[in-house]
């Protein structure tokens, strides 16, 4: 039974390390870009210091989608989902180890850039008994007012980790691209997919580029619809893996289905580890980045 990248996704996780990458200039035959119809990401705390939270690995998923009336998220921690429904609020609840955890947010003067999830303009906070366990967004000096962070912020700022971003697209002829950091300290990176060739499965391609330098390319889709590249971005190795079978040969009229996609992932992998996938990962350790790009057959 094959194991296709989404299900990978959601089982396992591979340390982050940096990496850097180069490559000569992109193929001139550029398709047009697609934005992104969703965007979740999963955070989680540093466990170093959120020491009392060691044995409960807190897991929060922010989950953006863009609407006729506006940008809306839903955000899940652990198992629990809680639907946004106004731009700006505060709910609080019990989790199941009794925390108290409170959310707060602002996306009322958010601003977008182009795409579902705020680029500024914004706060959303998660706190587990008082204590920050998530802070994003540039709204500082409102959470200071609110009594929510400390005048000090800059010195005792919360940690916390990306461990993965998924983005999901619709399209056929297509670049799909993100913005991605893959280690916590690292370089904001351009990533792009353009699987092109149109309908013709003979002239199906797939190129890869990162800040706008082809990193490599597969050409022959339809022979080579699975595969995996070793990258190597600021220093470390990045894996990048696909999958477009479904892409390639399902029928249009199975376009409606999730099942129709193409899948990419990039995953970073540390330096002492030989293997894609890794089984098990301590409760010490901390947790990686991947970045997954799913596409939708866009039916015409």
């Amino acid at each position: 039974m094959r194991r296709s990248i989404a299900t990978c996704y959601s089982e396992h996780a591979v340390k982050v390390s940096d990496s850097y990458c180069s490559g000569p200039s992109p193929h001139p035959h550029v398709p047009s870009h697609n934005l992104p119809l969703s965007v979740s990401s999963i955070y989680t705390p540093d466990p170093s210091t959120h020491p009392h939270h060691h044995h409960h690995l807190l897991l929060i998923l922010l989950h953006w989608t863009a609407q006729q009336m506006g940008q809306a998220f839903t955000i899940k921690i652990n198992s629990v989902s809680h639907p946004i429904q106004t731009p700006k609020g505060l709910k609080s609840f019990k989790f199941s180890n009794n925390s108290h955890i409170s959310i707060f947010w602002d996306i009322s003067d958010a601003r977008f850039d182009p795409g579902p999830d705020p680029a500024s303009g914004f706060y959303i906070v998660v706190t587990v008994d008082s204590e920050i366990a998530l802070l994003i967004g540039d709204e500082r000096e409102k959470l200071v007012k609110l009594g929510i962070l400390k005048p000090d912020f800059d010195t005792h700022f919360p940690k916390f980790s990306l461990v993965s971003r998924r983005e999901e697209f619709s399209g056929y002829d297509s670049v799909f691209s993100t913005k991605a950091r893959f280690s916590d300290g690292g370089i904001l990176h351009e990533v792009s997919v353009s699987c092109s060739g149109g309908k013709e499965l003979s002239n199906q391609r797939l190129v890869v580029l990162i800040d706008k330098k082809q990193v490599f390319e597969v050409k022959r889709l339809r022979w080579n619809f699975r595969g995996n590249q070793t990258i190597f971005l600021d220093g470390s190795v990045v894996d990048m893996m696909w999958d477009v079978y479904d892409w390639l040969f399902r029928p249009e009229s199975a376009a409606e289905t999730t099942a129709t996609v193409a899948a990419f992932m990039f995953r970073t992998r540390s330096g002492l580890d030989s293997r894609l996938w890794l089984e098990e990962k301590t409760k010490q350790e901390k947790p990686g980045f991947s970045l997954l790009i799913r596409a939708r057959k866009n039916p015409d």
